[in-house]
C-alpha cells in the first residue's frame, strides 16, 4: 500500500512538475563571462554559507531554483577559472518568485540590474535615500578638516554640530522610511541592520507598525530580538 502511495507521489509530482515550498526562481547573464562558477551564498549565525553554485562553461546564461522561506538578503559571488573569487558581489533581496539578476564581467558587483523583486526596489530607494545623506556628510568632513587646517575653532564647532545634526536627520529619515514601508519585509531589514546604534524607542516604533506577517518574517524577528537585547541592556 505505501509503495504504491510512493508511485502515485511521484507520478503527480511529475505530472505538475513540482517545485520548491517558496521557490524563488533567479535567472539572469553575466555578459561576458565565458568560464566560471557562481555562488548563492546568505548570512547564517554572522557566516556567509553556500546555498547553490553553478558552473559556466561557455553560456553566461544562469539559473538557480532554490527555496526562501522569508524574503532575505542573499549574495551572488563569482569564482574565476584560477580558483580566485571575486572581490566584488551582488546583493540582492530574494524572494518567492522569478527574479531576474543581468550584469558583466566587468562590472560584476557594480553595474548590475535586478527586477522582481518588490523589496528589492524598496532596497534601492532606501539605498539612494542614504547616498543624499552621505554626500552631505563628506562635504561637511571636507570643510571640517579645512577649518582645523585654518585654526578656525569657531567654524569648526559648528560644522561638528551641524553633522550631529545631519546624523539624527538620517536616523529620523530611516525610521520614517520603515514606517512608511511598513507592509514589506525591508522595514524591518532597515531597522534591524542597516541603522546602528538607534534607540528603543524608535526600534519599538518600528515594530509595533508592522502587520504581524511581517512581524513574523525572518527580519521582523531579527528587529524583535534586537529590541528584546536592548531590553535586558
Amino acid at each position: 500500500m505505501k509503495s504504491k502511495f510512493l508511485l502515485l507521489s511521484i507520478f503527480i509530482c511529475a505530472l505538475f512538475s513540482c517545485a520548491p515550498e517558496h521557490e524563488m526562481k533567479l535567472t539572469g547573464t553575466v555578459d561576458g563571462l565565458k568560464k566560471g562558477t557562481l555562488i548563492l551564498q546568505r548570512i547564517q549565525d554572522t557566516s556567509l554559507v553556500s546555498i547553490d553554485s553553478l558552473k559556466i562553461d561557455g553560456d553566461p546564461n544562469f539559473e538557480f531554483s532554490v527555496s526562501v522561506p522569508s524574503p532575505e538578503v542573499y549574495y551572488l559571488y563569482l569564482r574565476l577559472t584560477n580558483g580566485d573569487l571575486l572581490d566584488e558581489r551582488i546583493p540582492f533581496f530574494a524572494e518567492e518568485g522569478e527574479l531576474n539578476i543581468n550584469t558583466t564581467l566587468k562590472s560584476f558587483g557594480n553595474g548590475y540590474t535586478v527586477t522582481g523583486s518588490a523589496n528589492q526596489e524598496k532596497l534601492e530607494e532606501y539605498k539612494e535615500l542614504m547616498e543624499r545623506y552621505a554626500d552631505k556628510n563628506l562635504e561637511i568632513v571636507s570643510l571640517r578638516l579645512k577649518a582645523m587646517a585654518e585654526q578656525n575653532d569657531s567654524v569648526y564647532a559648528a560644522l561638528t554640530t551641524q553633522e550631529e545634526r545631519l546624523l539624527r536627520s538620517k536616523y529620523l529619515a530611516s525610521v520614517n522610511y520603515a514606517l512608511t514601508q511598513k507592509e514589506f519585509e525591508i522595514a524591518p531589514y532597515v531597522m534591524a541592520n542597516e541603522v546602528e546604534g538607534l534607540s528603543k524607542k524608535y526600534l519599538d516604533t518600528v515594530y509595533n507598525a508592522l502587520p504581524k506577517k511581517i512581524k513574523d518574517s525572518k527580519y521582523g524577528k531579527d528587529l524583535e530580538s534586537l529590541i528584546n537585547k536592548q531590553t535586558v541592556n
